[in-house]
């Protein structure tokens, strides 16, 4: 079962400083969860991980394009949460020409083990990731949570059939 409230985490994130010079003109910023989620209305996606099939081909590009709609519908942020680490979140952004999404890393899985949904896929290579979910988050309460079914270790793989934007623009769209 899901927490009503997400977890209380601190996110090692990197941003840009336009006061530093160089290839690499980013800093280290820590975000709270307060941060991201009092007072807001956020869409958070989470996937197992930066450059794999299904997340790079589908469930990232689909909610970069469907952004405008989510702001339309009152969200204040989406975001896509991997348990991945900072650099290779940007980096990742950077090859699918990501500019409206805010790519989260949750390097340690912290914020993916407080949910419930930190699993082992080594059988893979890949170590811990996250599970693939999306879950609408108002003022800190999960109101929606949309799990790809059969959650679990060492799965053959995650489709993505009920995380994707679309089933969360249905679900905003008929509230």
């Amino acid at each position: 079962m899901t927490p009503a409230q997400v977890p209380e985490v601190t996110f090692h994130t990197r941003v840009r400083n336009p006061d530093l010079a160089g290839p690499n003109p980013f800093e280290w910023r820590d975000v709270t969860t307060d941060e991201l989620f009092a007072g807001r209305r956020v869409v958070l996606f989470a996937l197992p991980g930066a450059f794999t099939p299904a997340c790079s081909e589908s469930h990232l590009p689909g909610f970069e394009a469907a952004y405008d709609s989510f702001v339309d519908l009152g969200i204040d942020e989406v975001i896509c949460l991997s348990v991945n680490d900072a650099f290779t979140m940007h980096q990742w952004a950077k090859a699918q020409n990501i500019n409206k999404i805010r790519m989260l890393p949750d390097g340690n899985g912290d914020f993916s083990r407080l949910m419930g949904m930190l699993v082992d896929r080594s059988a893979q290579g890949m170590g811990l990731r996250s599970w693939r979910y999306a879950m609408l988050v108002e003022d800190r309460q999960i109101t929606a949570l949309f799990a790809e079914p059969g959650l679990r270790d060492n799965p053959p793989g995650v489709p993505v059939l009920r995380s994707d934007a679309a089933t969360m623009l249905a679900h905003l769209q008929n509230r």
